[in-house]
């Protein structure tokens, strides 16, 4: 019987699935053995699944050997939710990255896990079809991982998160059975919505072997508008105005001074404007409305005080507006500090409450905290800038004393310890403050029924120890 730290463990498993699916060597295992959060541990083994038959037969080895599985995209995460405590297998779905099919009259695309999220939207693009969840790391990030983690970004205020775009998913469960739920219609109310339930479960009750996910027709047109101001306080304020006089953006983005003056060191200062508040704003829809939005948009932000508003219309001028915008985690990384972004949510009312207490919270700890992201719906990523985080455990413990003011702060408002990244690891600390002890139980019970050994993703914020 193979288990984990057997050495007998890789050969199992090349023997089940064949010598071209399995890695053991040491920059495989390295290579699978974080995400970019900060902690890191070997599996024993890697597989490098192709099909859905590869990964039933794993959980299906897991379950009677006692083996761990860790499951893996991309690996792009920033909370450690696919390192494997445990060890045992990394259970890798980066290969499994065929588009199987892009329908337009059904308005569906059907896709296993390992697809970018980028190649995606690029793909249906083709066809006239729009694909609305954009998280910054589109480029490189798999639909398996948002999937993993309900994923969102900039477009959230107007298309909701990656939830309200699955219809069906297939997925494997812990003992190797494969369920098939949902479907390609773009309602159905039959039973418990399972979909729901695996998405944003962080892998901890099955994985995801295939979604399919709906598409919208494409916006044919586009515009985007930036405003400086000369406070945070200010761009927060402009963003009840937009919402008052009537106005949804397709995204309505925000960032404060700190940020906005890393960008400047960094990016140099012809493409960051004056001021110390910023705010980027998406529309997109019809040409003569997106074009009347704009025009009247602009007149507002500029009887707002704007100190700076530029327009710029269609696909190719909008993205270089927003390139500052997706500049400024480098800008801040090039800083020299390291940045430990933490994407909480508040009630959007408390974007300069959470200012504020941010820049008061800076001075108290001693580290610069630049705030950013998306103001449209209070997921602001709120990050703590610390010199010597990595090597000086005297550094991480006041860090981790500002995170504790930050986050029991936060839930003080009602707001969220996470929006879109998941908790991870990074985030356990938090989860007992987070959720409600009935809450807690609940999930448990979920954990439980899915996973009764506890193999899957073990050691995460909902944990047990097998069978009672």
């Amino acid at each position: 019987m193979a288990s984990k730290h057997d050495p007998a463990l890789a050969a199992d498993l090349r023997r089940l699935l064949g010598p071209d699916r399995v890695a053991s060597d040491a920059l495989s295992l390295q290579a699978h053995a974080a995400d970019r959060w900060f902690a890191s541990q070997l599996p024993d083994a890697v597989v490098l699944a192709s099909c859905t038959d590869d990964v039933s037969k794993v959980l299906d080895y897991s379950t009677r050997h006692g083996v761990p599985v860790t499951p893996r995209g991309a690996g792009v995460g920033y909370v450690g939710g696919c390192v494997p405590l445990r060890g045992g297998i990394v259970l890798s779905v980066a290969n499994m990255q065929r588009i199987k099919e892009i329908h337009f009259e059904d308005g569906v695309a059907v896709v296993e896990p390992g697809v970018i999220t980028g190649h995606l939207q690029a793909e249906v693009r083709k066809q006239g079809l729009f694909y609305p969840p954009d998280p910054a790391s589109l480029k490189e990030c798999s639909i398996g991982g948002n999937l993993a983690t309900n994923a969102g970004g900039p477009r959230c205020l107007k298309y909701g998160v990656t939830r309200h775009y699955v219809l069906g998913l297939e997925a494997v469960l812990s003992d190797g059975r494969v369920l098939r739920t949902g479907g390609r219609t773009h309602k159905n109310k039959t039973g418990f919505d399972l979909v729901g339930l695996f998405v944003g479960s962080e892998g901890l009750l099955g994985i995801i072997t295939e979604a399919t996910l709906r598409l919208l027709p494409l916006p044919p047109a586009r515009a985007s508008l930036s405003a400086s101001f000369s406070t945070f306080a200010e761009a927060a304020g402009a963003v009840q105005a937009i919402f008052k006089a009537g106005f949804l953006p397709a995204a309505l983005e925000i960032a404060d001074a700190f940020t906005l003056q890393a960008a400047r060191e960094h990016c140099g200062t012809a493409i960051v404007p004056a001021g110390q508040g910023h705010l980027l704003l998406d529309l997109d829809g019809q040409p003569a409305s997106v074009s009347s939005e704009a025009d009247s948009l602009l007149q507002l932000l500029n009887s707002l005080g704007a100190l700076d508003v530029k327009k710029a219309v269609g696909e190719q001028a909008c993205e270089e507006l927003w390139e500052l915008r997706r500049r400024f985690s480098a800008s801040l990384k090039a800083t020299g500090l390291v940045k430990l972004n933490e994407d909480i949510v508040v009630p959007r009312g408390r974007l300069v409450d959470l200012a504020e207490f941010a820049k008061d919270l800076s001075q108290r700890s001693g580290y610069p905290i630049a705030c950013f992201g998306h103001a449209g719906d209070g997921n602001i990523h709120v990050n703590i800038m610390a010199a010597g985080y990595k090597e000086d455990q005297a550094v991480r413990e006041k860090v981790q004393a500002a995170l504790d003011e930050l986050f029991t702060q936060v839930l003080a408002w009602g707001g969220a310890i996470t929006g879109e990244h998941g908790v991870g690891i990074a985030k356990q600390r938090w989860w007992p403050q987070a959720v409600s002890d009935v809450g807690r139980s609940v999930h448990e019970s979920l954990k439980r029924a899915l996973d009764p050994q506890g193999l899957l993703n073990p050691d995460k914020f909902v944990t047990i120890h097998g069978p009672r």
